[in-house]
């Protein structure tokens, strides 16, 4: 006999779609500051060995996400990813194949206000990465200061995130069995003051640093670009020259990230508030790009191959733009 379930009706989906990405958005604006607190006032009460035996633990994996990172594939999984992939929803979109004997490099564009089509397809299985990508690890770079947050650090471990420094890069991109991906949102924390909708500028035209980490160890380049990331957001009006722009641009030199301000619509209303608009993302993966290994490139060659890259990265924006509603006279701005 076969056991049917009745579907979920569609406002509860659409509820539980709704607290995915609130969970999601909190645990990246308030769940960090939650860890740090609850560690130091643990101390202060009758728990206080349970801070004790983790700031034991801290001290002997600190070397851990700069060595790949640990991550957990129950986590990876979990259904509450599927539901934010459908809130969106988001997909991922392969257009060649990768070859899992091969480490790679993708550079991910745009980064958009909180690089909702990053995490969810690179740090999650929400999407059917390990399907479209067999035997393929992804990892995704994040600033460091994130890793020296108590419990968080392990949080963002269990998706695949690790730090974003040459340490952490070079060990996941010298795997000699290969099957390793890494993925660095090029434009960082700083490309995010420009995350609005209808926005294709990228701040990449003096951003080499990843070119020479590929050449450096013979890792092929990924050009991939999300379609409708930077239109699920509205921000502040900040041009550059204006005292917001400047003000967050010290912050952002300060601290490392940067603070858009950014809003949507609310949870139970649609004219204001931190929750994200549903509109679609879809993530293009391009084809690889072949890079010549050499351990001291010179500037010319680092400057031969970034081009190489801007270029399969407009042909690839080019390609697909019309099947995501993106105006035929927009075409992608490097600054």
């Amino acid at each position: 006999m076969k056991i049917e379930f009745a579907p979920r009706s569609v406002p509860l989906q659409r509820r539980l779609q709704t607290a995915s990405v609130v969970q999601w958005i909190f645990s990246f604006l308030g769940l960090a500051q939650c860890c740090t607190a609850a560690f130091i006032a643990l101390f202060f009460t009758r728990f206080w060995l349970v801070s004790a035996l983790y700031a034991a633990w801290w001290l002997i994996d600190r070397e851990k996400p700069s060595k790949g990172g640990r991550r957990i594939h129950v986590l990876r999984n979990c259904i509450i990813w599927r539901y934010m992939r459908d809130y969106f929803p988001i997909t991922l979109v392969k257009t060649a194949e990768l070859d899992p004997r091969q480490n790679y490099l993708v550079g991910f564009h745009p980064h958009g206000v909180l690089a909702a089509g990053a995490f969810l397809n690179f740090c999650t299985e929400a999407t059917g990465f390990s399907m479209l990508f067999p035997g393929i690890t992804p990892h995704l770079m994040m600033l460091s200061l994130w890793f020296r947050i108590p419990f968080f650090r392990d949080y963002v471990m269990s998706g695949g995130l690790v730090p974003s420094d040459k340490e952490s890069a070079s060990y996941v991109l010298q795997k000699p069995e290969g099957g390793n991906l890494l993925a660095i949102i090029v434009g960082g924390a700083q490309e995010a003051l420009d995350a609005r909708p209808g926005s294709f500028t990228l701040l990449l035209k003096n951003r080499k640093g990843f070119v020479r980490l590929a050449i450096q160890n013979g890792t092929p380049l990924v050009p991939a670009f999300s379609f409708g990331e930077n239109d699920v957001f509205d921000q502040v009006k900040n041009p550059k020259g204006s005292w917001l722009r400047w003000i967050q641009h010290r912050l952002q030199q300060i601290m490392g990230i940067s603070l858009p301000l950014f809003h949507a619509r609310g949870i139970f209303q649609y004219s204001f508030g931190l929750i994200p608009y549903r509109r679609p993302i879809c993530t293009v993966v391009g084809k690889p790009i072949p890079v010549q290994k050499k351990y001291r490139p010179s500037e010319e060659e680092v400057d031969q191959v970034h081009q190489k890259y801007l270029n399969e990265l407009s042909k690839l924006f080019e390609k697909h733009k019309a099947k995501y509603n993106v105006p035929e006279d927009s075409h992608l701005e490097f600054i």
